[in-house]
């Protein structure tokens, strides 16, 4: 019982706070008795101090009168006072003059004893001494206490002057007074005082001990014992019973918490049940192998799957029931656990019950007790017999995608989507390129364009998803056009782009003899208009060379008006000439394709320049309807030059075969060349009023060597080049019949920042 008190927390707070209270208290009343035993003596003090300045002042005029019973008579007066034990008058010598006991008077007193010692200490003796060095407490012959001062009498100038005596004026100091005053009532007032502090320090240190005690007992003691039982029940599993404090402070609310925390536990307590079962369920119905061994490989625990799969017997050994093994595997994953305590992986291969053979993938974790040891390891197996099945399909698949890849006749290239750069190419690319895979890998695909076209491809390769006749470079330094397209894909776990390339070379080349023979046909076509053209400025010169020469041989001057006037004739004429043939030279030479940015205005005024003079020597009218605003078109000026040639041969052509059919000279021979801006589009037509195009061949006029002409007078390549260069140029021709006679044919080019589109599209 005393233990259990000793030990307990009200104790130690009563105890404690005992112990604070006393210490407490003690402090106060010592500092409360010295405090007023200091007033009461410093008031002593000073009343003794001013009852001798007073007897001074009574005893003055006497002394200065040398009236001695007068004196005597004052101080036997004054020292009835019950208070005063003795009044003494020394002279400098140290013998008592007056004195209230008679009987000391005219003795000589030890001028060192302790009531001159306070002066006489020093030599000379000290003249002016504070209050608090002339005061001494000594003990009366009665047995109480006294306390005595000695005030020194001075010299005052009456006595130096005196009839009836005299002292000398260098005699400061004439002799002392001393007074005792008895302490004996003071000292009974400060029994008494220190008496009632210490009973009320006991008295207040009692009750405040006894209300803090009930205090305790009551609001800490009590409420931490119902605690203490709460918590108990709540060890002992027993949730139901509150614990009940009917204090809303700290205590109450602990208690609360207390509660709130059984409730708790209670639920966590019911969800680590259910957790359990569910675990156990997991456990037994999860797909995967789960085993559960000892450091001898002896299966302590395995699920429903394990049992299924392996039909283990009790006892069994994890190498007997996984794979029929009379000892342990080489490479053991649970082996390892034991040895170092953490998780291990591997790869497996046994048979099942049923004798097929399985794959799986082993991962054991270590099982530790409380105290952290190792005592089991626990083994999960997953089968990867399919994914084994699909990692050997894949493998086999991958074996045939390398060989298409690399067998594709076209030259491939796996591009990197960020750079461009080559990642892998197939063997075609070798031939086409003459380079090798290994020099090829690792380059940029860029470096196969052309230098100053890399720029334009770089963009195209981003944007497009096809680029056509595109202009490359054999490691040899020979062109290549080739059709790219362009297609995103995934390579080793990258973006990348994958790039098929077909060498369209010796077909544009063919293509550029056909189209290079059907200029050199066109140039025959026009070759009398353009003698014609050449004759006019030949003309000119020719008549203005006469015109010096007969001037010269006649020794005629000639006007500077007129010299000036047939230069100038000359001069533009032969611009004229110049401007012609370098036409025909520009027409007439070989070129490979190039899209520049064109005007379409401009290409259908050269091409009307080259065959003007054959529709005027025809009589064949030609009418304009120019777009005064025309964009720019992507084209190749040179050859869209020659569509527009095609295109008046064969109005003009169209017109004279409708005379022929007629026979009416008088019909309408007018060709219409018109421009126009549509929303997306730049548009140029080619109207005539000849005999037209039969509705039934309308869709085959583009066909190569398809022709409606007699024969001899056709080749059937004309409108067929033509489509094939309007097509180059991303842009589209097609012909319609006119409602009141003869054909049109339109030619509709996307606009620069359209066709810019049209190729981000694909």
């Amino acid at each position: 019982m005393l233990e259990r008190i000793r030990n307990s927390l009200g104790y130690h707070l009563i105890f404690v706070m005992g112990i604070t209270l006393f210490a407490g208290f003690t402090i106060w009343a010592y500092f409360n008795i010295r405090y007023q035993k200091e007033k009461m003596m410093n008031h002593i003090l000073v009343w003794t101090d001013r009852l001798g300045e007073t007897i001074k002042l009574g005893t003055e005029y006497a002394m200065m009168l040398n009236a001695r019973d007068n004196i005597n008579q004052s101080i036997q007066n004054i020292g009835r006072l019950e208070a005063i034990d003795s009044i003494r008058i020394y002279n400098k010598d140290g013998e008592i003059k007056f004195s209230k006991n008679l009987a000391e008077i005219n003795t000589r007193t030890n001028i060192r004893n302790e009531a001159c010692h306070v002066c006489h200490k020093t030599e000379p003796p000290a003249v002016d001494l504070p209050l608090t060095q002339r005061v001494r407490v000594l003990q009366t012959v009665e047995g109480h206490r006294g306390i005595g001062i000695i005030s020194p009498i001075r010299n005052a100038p009456g006595c130096s002057t005196g009839d009836c005596h005299f002292h000398s004026p260098e005699k400061n100091i004439l002799g002392a007074l001393d007074v005792v005053v008895s302490l004996k009532e003071t000292d009974q007032d400060i029994l008494y005082f220190e008496e009632g502090v210490i009973l009320l320090s006991a008295f207040l240190f009692l009750s405040t001990a006894a209300v803090i005690f009930c205090f305790i007992l009551r609001f800490v003691n009590r409420p931490i014992m119902q605690l203490i039982e709460g918590t108990q029940r709540i060890a002992r599993g027993d949730f139901s019973t509150p614990i009940h404090i009917p204090y809303r402070n700290e205590l109450g609310q602990l208690a609360d918490a207390f509660a709130a925390m059984g409730k708790r536990i209670e639920e966590k307590q019911q969800e680590l049940r259910n957790q359990r079962i569910q675990y156990q369920t997991l456990f037994e119905r999860v797909p995967c192998i789960i085993t559960v061994q000892d450091r001898q490989f002896r299966l302590l625990q395995y699920n429903r799957e394990f049992s299924k799969r392996f039909d283990p017997q009790p006892g069994d050994f994890c190498y007997k029931a996984y794979k029929d093994r009379s000892e342990k595997c080489p490479e053991c994953p649970v082996e390892w656990t034991f040895a170092d305590g953490k998780g291990h992986y591997s790869e497996e291969t046994g048979y099942n019950k049923d004798g097929s053979r399985t794959y799986w993938v082993v991962q054991t974790a270590p099982i530790k007790d409380a105290e952290g040891n190792i005592v089991a390891a626990m083994e999960m197996s997953i089968d990867i017999s399919r994914s084994k099945q699909l990692e050997e399909q894949l493998a086999e698949s991958e074996r045939k995608y390398h060989d298409i890849f690399n067998n594709i006749p076209n030259p491939v290239f796996v591009l990197d989507i960020k750079t461009l750069d080559i990642l892998d190419c197939n063997t075609s690319a070798e031939t086409i390129y003459g380079y090798h895979r290994e020099e090829l890998i690792g380059k940029r695909f860029l470096e196969l364009f052309p230098e100053g076209e890399r720029e334009d491809y770089a963009f195209k390769m981003l944007t497009a998803s096809v680029v056509n006749k595109a202009r490359q470079i054999h490691r040899k330094g020979n062109t290549l056009f080739v059709n790219i397209r362009i297609s995103p894909s995934e390579y080793a776990g990258q973006s990348v782009l994958l790039v098929t390339t077909t060498d369209e070379t010796k077909r544009i080349e063919a293509e550029q003899q056909i189209i290079q023979a059907s200029k050199m046909a066109t140039l025959g076509e026009m070759a009398t208009g353009v003698a014609h053209e050449l004759n006019q400025p030949l003309s000119v010169i020719k008549t203005a060379s006469s015109f010096f020469i007969r001037k010269i041989e006649r020794n005629e001057p000639i006007p500077e008006a007129i010299l000036q006037t047939l230069a100038k004739e000359i001069d533009s004429h032969v611009d004229r000439a110049t401007r012609i043939i370098n036409h025909m030279r520009q027409f007439g030479r070989k070129t490979e394709v190039q899209l520049e940015k064109v005007n379409l205005n401009d290409v259908v005024k050269k091409s009307f320049e080259m065959f003007s003079q054959q529709l005027r020597a025809r009589g064949i009218d030609v009418e304009w309807h120019l777009s005064e605003t025309t964009p720019w078109i992507w084209a190749d000026a040179a050859r869209l030059e020659q569509v527009f040639i095609n295109l008046l041969i064969n109005a003009r052509d169209a017109i004279e075969e409708r005379m022929e059919k007629t026979g009416n000279p008088s019909i309408t021979k007018k060709i219409l060349l018109k421009t126009q801006v549509l929303q997306t589009t730049v548009t140029a037509s080619v109207a005539d009023t000849g005999s037209g195009i039969p509705p039934e061949i309308l869709d085959k006029i583009f066909e190569p060597f398809f022709t409606t002409k007699q024969v001899g007078k056709g080749t059937g390549l004309g409108l067929s080049i033509s489509y094939g260069i309007v097509r180059e140029c991303n842009g589209e021709i097609s012909a319609v019949n006119n409602d009141d006679g003869g054909a049109t044919f339109i030619v509709q080019f996307p606009r620069i920042e359209d066709s810019l589109k049209s190729e981000e599209r694909g």
